[in-house]
């Protein structure tokens, strides 16, 4: 048999390697393509199920990138609560210091005459009082700060007041403090849950809302729920986010405070004006700028760690599964001690 030349034996590597080339590209590269096509359908559709998109798995690549930007419009329209409260003409500083169930937080709030308000200052601290972990020199020494930073801010020392919320009334400590302030001649205002729900109403919920939105203050001692029908106020209260502390578990306390969210007038659930501490957090992680009002995320888009901020988003949870509210509004100046000063006589 003849042998092939080096020439021959080219041509034939080239004409198998050209084979088996088109081979795979008319055989596999058709499967691969088949492979990804469906790949991406599947993908779309998952999107399409579980409403990240409103795209359908035929939609065209240009559909659904206009659907995701209308998408995020509709998000960014949702974040948004365009208010603006009132300004005071002229009016009064006045402060407020309020003794939590979690520490000491202070307010100098402008009023005028027609009980319009401006926060100009605010202040928030963590004490170990009422942790009682405090002597009553600390405590005298912690309230003095507070009346100093007042005067020099140009309060009137007979306008500068003391309340003490529900939810510390009920720590053994309260009392230590109440000594505290009667040494410095200051008169310490208690108050029930339910006229802390009304204060809380009367600071954060703007007359425009009285016929279509409710508040909440979520404390570390208690929850008030409260509205407006006609001139009455009605303030409900439940657990608080320390509730865990009391041995109470996440379902028993998210029963109680559904049940008691149900009793919020259908027709005033459009809306929810929330503050309190735990609110304050899950604001703080959606805020725009420095903007006053903040919309919060919905419940379960929240993962926190810690104890009192998860126990929290669970009562939260709870008020948005019974009323089907989904606007909950954070106000970052409104405070029930801010409602207080709106109380008081001109």
């Amino acid at each position: 048999m003849q042998r092939l030349t080096v020439t021959g034996r080219l041509l034939i590597t080239v004409l198998i390697l050209a084979a088996i080339y088109f081979g795979f590209k008319y055989v596999g590269g058709v499967d691969l393509l088949k492979s990804l096509q469906k790949n991406q359908t599947e993908q779309v559709g998952h999107r399409s199920e579980s409403g990240e998109t409103s795209a359908s798995a035929e939609g065209s690549a240009s559909e659904e990138s206009s659907t995701s930007s209308n998408s995020d419009a509709a998000v960014s329209s949702k974040r948004s609560f365009d208010y603006e409260a009132p300004q005071p003409t002229g009016g009064t500083l006045k402060g407020v210091v309020e003794l939590g169930a979690s520490g000491f937080n202070s307010f100098i709030v402008r009023i005028d005459a027609n009980k319009n308000w401006k926060l100009e200052k605010s202040e928030f601290g963590n004490s170990l009082v009422i942790e009682n972990m405090a002597m009553d020199e600390d405590v005298r020494a912690g309230l003095k700060k507070y009346i100093g930073g007042m005067l020099d801010y140009g309060v009137s020392s007979k306008d500068i007041h003391f309340v003490v919320s529900s939810g510390a009334v009920k720590a053994d400590v309260t009392q230590k403090i109440i000594r505290a302030l009667k040494s410095l001649n200051y008169f310490v205002n208690t108050v029930t849950p339910e006229e802390e729900g009304r204060l809380a109403l009367r600071s954060v919920l703007p007359a425009d809302f009285y016929s279509s939105a409710f508040v909440v203050d979520i404390g570390s001692g208690n929850t008030k729920i409260s509205w407006k029908t006609d001139n009455k106020t009605t303030a409900l209260e439940s657990y608080g986010s320390k509730y865990f502390q009391e041995g109470k578990n996440d379902e028993q306390v998210y029963s109680e405070v559904k049940a008691k969210a149900k009793q919020v007038p259908s027709a005033q659930r459009k809306t929810c004006f929330i503050i309190g501490g735990v609110p304050f957090e899950l604001a703080k992680a959606v805020r725009k700028g420095k903007e006053r009002y903040t919309v919060l995320d919905a419940p379960d888009a929240y993962k926190m760690e810690n104890a009192k901020t998860k126990a929290g988003i669970n009562i939260y949870k709870a008020i948005a599964d019974a009323t089907g509210c989904e606007q909950f509004v954070f106000d970052w100046d409104a405070n029930f001690t801010i409602g207080f000063l709106l109380d008081l006589p001109k």
